[in-house]
């Protein structure tokens, strides 16, 4: 798609006024994919150079939001932590191309906010934080799973950046089971949910609501408890209706999936 409203590219590490019509280009997977007319200017994030993926001394690993879903593979391939089969299935879910693999990023599925982004199931997942930065300069922190607030909503506020996401070493070695549904074999996740068991045994549920909700319990519950925690934290409004699955279909394969992990992790 040719973005012929687009003007000009800033480098972000040039002082510049943020202004209507500018937009944030990491991959640009998702920008240069439909027609996107109020745009004027795109403020290219690599120029910044971050690495894709940090390890800190603490144990928790932060994702820059320009890595590139490869580069995500490839680190959890080669040096993942005990839940690099979980990270390997998400990088799946996207059931793109290795073009696609290549160019799309971590931070933009969080930041498009599509209910099937798999980087949010797994960053919401791994108790992941979110690093907003401002025009400013300043900075705040938001928890990845309250990052999403609803179907292509998030909370970034004009002009402010995902600078990363860190994952806590707690979570990264915890037992995981994970489930996925679509309407079709190679069709948009309809469902996605992460079962996590360290601690505390935590479900997380994706694609098949408007935005992510975590469930957590201070050990594996039994199937009726399972089911009324999740009627009581999802609410009617809650389910995502598209053409990729109605809110019917999408609760009843949420309670059949949960079931599943629990059994799992039980």
């Amino acid at each position: 798609m040719d973005l012929n409203t687009v003007t000009a590219i800033r480098d972000p590490r040039r002082p510049g006024a943020w202004r209507p019509g500018d937009a944030w280009l990491a991959g640009g997977t998702y920008l240069f994919s439909e027609p996107q007319p109020y745009l004027r200017r795109l403020v290219d994030l690599s120029r910044f150079g971050w690495p894709s993926v940090t390890g800190h001394g603490d144990g928790s690993l932060e994702l820059a939001a320009t890595c590139t879903i490869a580069e995500l593979s490839r680190f959890a391939a080669g040096h993942g932590p005990a839940v690099a089969p979980l990270v390997e299935q998400c990088c799946r879910a996207f059931l793109a191309s290795f073009k696609i693999w290549n160019l799309a990023t971590v931070g933009g599925n969080l930041c498009n906010a599509l209910p099937a982004g798999p980087m949010i199931s797994l960053t919401a997942a791994l108790d992941g934080v979110c690093l907003l930065r401002a025009q400013d300069g300043t900075e705040r922190r938001v928890p990845a799973a309250a990052f999403v607030t609803g179907a292509g909503r998030n909370v970034l506020a004009d002009g402010e950046l995902l600078r990363s996401v860190t994952l806590p070493a707690a979570a990264l070695g915890r037992r995981t089971a994970f489930r996925q549904a679509s309407l079709h074999g190679l069709g948009r996740s309809g469902v996605l949910l992460i079962g996590t068991l360290g601690s505390t045994f935590t479900l997380t549920i994706t694609a098949a609501t408007t935005r992510p909700f975590v469930l957590t319990f201070p050990r594996v519950p039994d199937a009726d408890g399972l089911r009324t925690a999740i009627e009581a934290a999802v609410g009617d409004g809650d389910w995502f209706d598209d053409i990729h699955g109605l809110p019917a279909w999408r609760r009843h394969m949420t309670f059949r999936l949960a079931g599943e992990i629990r059994e799992d992790l039980a």
